[in-house]
């Protein structure tokens, strides 16, 4: 595997001087207990029914030049940054695709998750939340448009403090409406984290992390994650890690459709806000190109003043 030689590189069976902290080595009870205070608050002041993309989301769009559209997603502590690309053909294709395709890169920064330093080069994690957002924008993005044609999604999280998959197909939503991709609709998605009889809506990388490891087999525990279409009221993906039961899976259903849908008016309003800026700026742009020519025009009646004098 190439190094990062613009970082420090350790020995290959070096150990982190985290696993001998006393966060570390924190019991599964111990670290249940720091999910809520005394009075059934999480530790950022939320509700378990409260979502942080009511009080604590901020988005916009047109954030990298480079690329045809982009957003820009923060829940709090999670910062993910998207960038769609100009459809180009699929390569190495030796038969004609009658519906284009859509290529999706995840990537973590190397300073992005609270745990361990990410490595230079993708690791699994990458590679599954890769596969689930295409799983996620397929049904989303009308492919029959640019046939033998593939689109470009990359994500770059920041920042992770949980709900990262949730966050990146949002963003990847704003990107490619500002890329102006032809769309059934917008597409929204929210997880919820679920550690026995507790529903951690919106979950933190904290409250993920209990919900993976609970040592009881015969609890519920584990992380839900579903995308829709919320004006179509279809869903788009749904992903589950852990063991749940049915009435358990129904009830976590319930609860995100409604989050996916509350999330659909802030995304329009950050893609109005978008058009109304782009529109402003073209605008301010014509007026100057206008004051520039009339300028220019007043200068050359001068000038042919003075030779018409002289």
């Amino acid at each position: 595997m190439p190094l990062d030689y613009r970082r420090f590189n350790g020995p290959d069976d070096s150990v982190s001087y985290k696993r001998f902290t006393k966060d570390y080595l924190k019991t599964y009870d111990e670290l249940y207990k720091e999910l809520l205070d005394d009075k059934g608050v999480r530790k950022d002041g939320r509700a378990l029914s409260e979502a942080r993309s009511m009080c604590m989301f901020f988005a916009r769009t047109d954030m990298v030049s480079q690329a045809k559209g982009s957003a820009y997603v923060e829940l709090r502590k999670t910062k993910v940054v998207c960038s769609v690309f100009d459809p180009r053909e699929i390569p190495h294709q030796n038969e004609f695709s009658q519906l284009g395709q859509i290529f999706c890169e995840v990537k973590f920064a190397p300073f992005s998750c609270p745990r361990r330093r990410r490595p230079h080069a993708p690791d699994a994690e990458e590679k599954a939340l890769s596969v689930a957002l295409r799983k996620a924008l397929e049904p989303t993005v009308c492919r029959h448009l640019f046939p033998n044609y593939q689109v470009d999604v990359f994500i770059y999280i920041l920042e992770h403090d949980g709900a990262c998959l949730s966050a990146a197909i949002n963003a990847a939503g704003l990107a490619l409406a500002d890329a102006a991709v032809p769309m059934y609709d917008i597409i929204t998605a929210c997880s919820v984290a679920i550690v026995g009889d507790r529903l951690f809506v919106d979950p933190t990388e904290a409250e993920e992390h209990v919900a993976t490891i609970s040592p009881e087999t015969n609890s519920n525990h584990g992380v839900i994650t579903m995308s829709m279409l919320s004006e179509l009221k279809q869903i788009s993906d749904f992903a589950l890690v852990g063991s749940l039961d049915t009435e358990c899976v129904n009830t976590a259903m319930d609860i995100l459709e409604k989050e996916c849908e509350s999330l659909v008016p802030q995304m329009q309003k950050v893609l109005v806000t978008n058009i109304v800026k782009s529109f402003e700026q073209r605008q301010r742009l014509e007026e100057e190109a206008n004051e520039r020519e009339q300028a220019l025009n007043i200068k050359m009646e001068e000038w042919r003043k003075l030779l018409n004098a002289g």
